[in-house]
């Protein structure tokens, strides 16, 4: 549904290091009325969009994934497919929305451990709890 640009490149970009593959950038450029996957550099190139993008992944589930916000407000409800992988609630699988395919399964990953160093750290400073499910060693990625 979203076929990539000839020469085209959909990688990392913005401030949310917004995902990049094809089936982001095109169902955001639509949603934000831009052409995202003809001119996916705009996410590097202009900070609204670098923003809007970044609030757009954040915002938006995509099946069968939750959206970041919904699993960080207490929204998220997991179904029995995420419950038998181990998906619950918590900032551990905010980093399988994110990155599970790199990051998640993988027990005292370095990357993950300095994500949840920084999650903690803010936390902290704003008189937050962090909850529970810091990690996702134990979940299957998405």
């Amino acid at each position: 549904m979203w076929p990539c640009y000839p020469g085209a490149s959909y990688k990392g970009r913005g401030p949310s290091n917004f995902p990049g593959r094809n089936f982001n950038y095109g169902p955001a450029g639509k949603d934000l009325g831009l052409d995202l996957l003809r001119n996916p550099g705009i996410v590097a190139n202009d900070s609204l969009v670098a923003f809007e993008t970044a609030l757009w992944f954040w915002m938006t589930p995509s099946k069968p994934k939750p959206s970041c916000h919904q699993v960080m407000v207490g929204k998220y409800r997991p179904n029995r497919s995420d419950l038998a992988e181990n998906r619950t609630s918590g900032f551990g699988l905010v980093t399988n929305i994110v990155n599970g395919g790199l990051e998640c399964g993988i027990p005292d990953d370095p990357r993950v451990n300095d994500r949840i160093g920084f999650f903690r750290r803010y936390a902290k400073l704003l008189g937050v709890d962090t909850g529970p499910n810091l990690d996702c060693a134990h979940q299957k990625p998405y």
